[in-house]
């Protein structure tokens, strides 16, 4: 019998994912990757302050349990002792781990976290996923899921099947998210599917969604790279 071939799959770091999503008109927050201190420290004043930084690597796949996250960095003395700090911590907890670099972005402003993601069914194909983001995503488990292709109207069906919908329509005098703008979200990440056959899997996590729209500040693509 012919030796048959496994499919194999290559995890796109956070600057390569925002590279494929942001010609889809899909909005990720402005980041770039940096290799060294110095690098960092440049990028981030270009970027603007106040900025994140974030572990690039294939192996960590928790960055903040490595110690592979720092937020809200405000001059460059602030970076250089987050990337010194961050590549002693993944070295003692994460040893062996490829790294990459680092990412660094602009903070984003602050607003309700959700959670998009994308998994291929044997028997259906590609599934996409709504909920709740960041923390919540594995404590609450407040997502709700549609086949692919996902229309206007099952956008709109997704978002209001989470119990957490009161969050987004402003809870306890917070402002209200814009709800169009998270449903044509969904749709236009739908549409990426469809044009992306190679995708195995994919996660915004978490997307901000305020009162002035909606932005990725990390993203996750397993790309499939032969059979």
């Amino acid at each position: 019998m012919p030796e048959q071939k496994q499919a194999a799959a290559t995890l796109l770091h956070e600057v390569e994912a925002r590279d494929r999503l942001k010609p889809a008109g899909i909005p990720v927050v402005e980041m770039r990757l940096a290799k060294t201190k110095a690098e960092a420290a440049a990028v981030s004043k270009e970027i603007g302050y106040p900025v994140a930084m974030k572990i690039l690597s294939p192996d960590i796949s928790h960055k903040t349990e490595a110690g592979g996250v720092k937020l809200n960095l405000m001059n460059a003395s602030q970076v250089g002792k987050a990337y010194s700090e961050m590549m002693a911590s993944v070295k003692e907890k994460a040893p062996g781990a490829k790294i990459e670099g680092v990412s660094i972005q602009k903070m984003a402003e602050p607003g309700v976290e959700i959670i998009i993601g994308m998994s291929r069914d044997a028997q259906f194909g590609p599934v996409l996923m709504f909920g709740l983001g960041g923390i919540f995503v594995e404590i609450m488990k407040d997502v709700s899921f549609r086949l692919v292709p996902v229309a206007p109207i099952d956008a709109a069906e997704m978002v209001r099947e989470i119990k957490g919908y009161p969050l987004l329509t402003g809870y306890r005098g917070q402002a209200p998210v814009d709800v169009k703008k998270l449903e044509a979200l969904i749709t236009r990440v739908s549409d990426f599917i469809e044009q992306n056959p190679d995708i195995e899997e994919l996660d915004l996590n978490p997307v901000i969604a305020s009162a002035d729209g909606v932005v990725a500040v990390d993203a996750r693509i397993l790309v499939k790279t032969s059979y």
